[in-house]
């Protein structure tokens, strides 16, 4: 064995244990619960519907040590939505789906913070906390993934289960940097962040339309080329862990047009 080559595998095991935790939980997401069943016609397909209640998403949790989110049912100005409390603490409200967004690529939404969170860092892990964000699953072939990073995907594959996905796109809000901004996880740039707002405003209502399609080959066309593949799984959360802060977010129905 080659001398430099200990220590270069003893980084690969640290970054896929730092990982392990935001895999698992992606994992979870996609064994959750029964799948939206895949759309055949150009019709819309809702994620969530929230006056209907929250089946069949669940609480997935990235770190059993971490204080929970709580997660509730409520109307602002007769929207029904789920409101995500997180006051230093951290867990995601998840669902798998099955769904072609060759027929329906436009995820639409709303969401709203009542305040800003202050002292977060996107590009750090000890700042990655976050006011709102949604993640979105992809079933991407484990073949595109470039070399190095696909050897590690396996081995987390083989600790954590074959659900693992390869590639997941978020969307957030962040006052500090422009909107369109996109940037890779600080743990994963298996995980691609797209800053949708930028506006520090609060207590007000934001609609959301998103092209999947374009955002997903911008964000990984690069590697995957043309097309996009199905999307496997949907998640909303907010995070406080890291600055401790209290804050309340609204998410409003989620669909595919």
């Amino acid at each position: 064995m080659r001398r430099n080559s200990l220590p270069g595998l003893r980084r690969l095991r640290a970054r896929a244990a730092a990982l392990g935790a935001l895999w698992l939980c992606a994992g979870a997401v996609l064994a959750a619960a029964p799948a939206v069943p895949t759309a055949s016609a150009p019709e819309p397909v809702w994620l969530g519907r929230f006056a209907d209640g929250l089946t069949p998403w669940r609480e997935v949790l990235l770190n059993d040590k971490l204080a929970r989110n709580r997660f509730a049912l409520r109307q602002w100005d007769g929207v029904a939505a789920v409101e995500v409390h997180s006051a230093r603490s951290m867990s995601l409200l998840a669902r798998p789906v099955s769904v072609d967004l060759a027929a329906t690529p436009v995820l639409c939404w709303r969401w709203r913070i009542d305040q800003p969170l202050a002292g977060a860092d996107l590009l750090t892990r000890e700042g990655d906390d976050y006011a709102a964000r949604v993640y979105l699953l992809f079933d991407y072939p484990l073949e595109r993934v470039p070399l190095a990073q696909r050897l590690l995907l396996r081995g987390a594959r083989s600790l954590h289960g074959e659900d693992l996905p390869a590639a997941t796109l978020c969307y957030l809000l962040d006052p500090r940097a422009p909107a369109e901004t996109l940037l890779d996880s600080p743990y994963t740039s298996r995980v691609r962040m797209i800053v949708v707002r930028s506006a520090p405003r609060t207590g007000t209502w934001w609609e959301e339309e998103r092209d999947l399609a374009a955002d997903f080959q911008r964000a990984f066309g690069a590697e995957h080329g043309p097309g996009v593949p199905a999307l496997r799984g949907i998640a909303v959360a907010a995070d406080t862990d890291q600055s401790g802060a209290r804050l309340r977010t609204r998410f409003g129905d989620l669909e595919l047009r």
